[in-house]
């Protein structure tokens, strides 16, 4: 296990905003570390999830293999979070649920079918790889699964009917079953 301290930030306040917290992260966004105890020694401050969890797993020498091959299939899927499921299913969540004329009752049809149809196509591309491996790369656990997972907590709220991807939804509910998952 390794020891780590939470420092909230409280976006309803702005604190994204303040110099200190720019300085670690430029894009006022979560996440966001500081390791302390970096490379050589010296403190060293990340953002974005992705870079977060490629730096963590080198770090520990888990969750992304040493092979080429491997690390490059699990780089890949990680990409394709960052690039396509984090975007893509974002946005279906914010127009079917959050979008101020969703809640003033005047849909914007528009987004709302373009993101639904597109979670369903990125469902569908993990489902069939999901159909011939156990886990997203490699053959085991590994940061590309940490990172789409949280993005499939809500798919009703996505336009997506679950049951639809049978391997997205047994893949899903092997994580959650994880002690450290959330």
């Amino acid at each position: 296990r390794v020891p780590y301290n939470i420092i909230p930030i409280n976006i309803g306040r702005g604190d994204q905003f303040k110099r200190r917290f720019l300085e670690i992260s430029p894009n006022n966004k979560m996440p966001a570390m500081v390791d302390s105890k970096g490379p050589s020694g010296k403190p060293v401050s990340l953002f974005e999830s992705g870079a977060i969890l490629i730096y963590l797993a080198d770090k520990y020498e888990k969750f992304l293999p040493r092979t080429i091959r491997k690390r490059y299939e699990v780089l890949q899927w990680l990409m394709f979070q960052m690039g396509t499921v984090g975007p893509m299913l974002g946005q279906a969540h914010h127009f079917n649920a959050y979008a101020p004329e969703r809640i003033e009752r005047e849909k914007i049809q528009y987004g709302i079918d373009r993101y639904v149809n597109e979670s369903n196509r990125v469902y569908g591309v993990m489902d069939r790889r999901l159909q011939e491996a156990e886990w997203i790369a490699a053959g085991e656990y590994t940061i590309a699964d940490m990172a789409i997972m949280p993005w499939l907590r809500n798919p009703d709220k996505q336009g997506v009917d679950i049951s639809r991807y049978p391997n997205v939804e047994r893949w899903r509910d092997q994580i959650w079953q994880r002690p450290q998952v959330l």
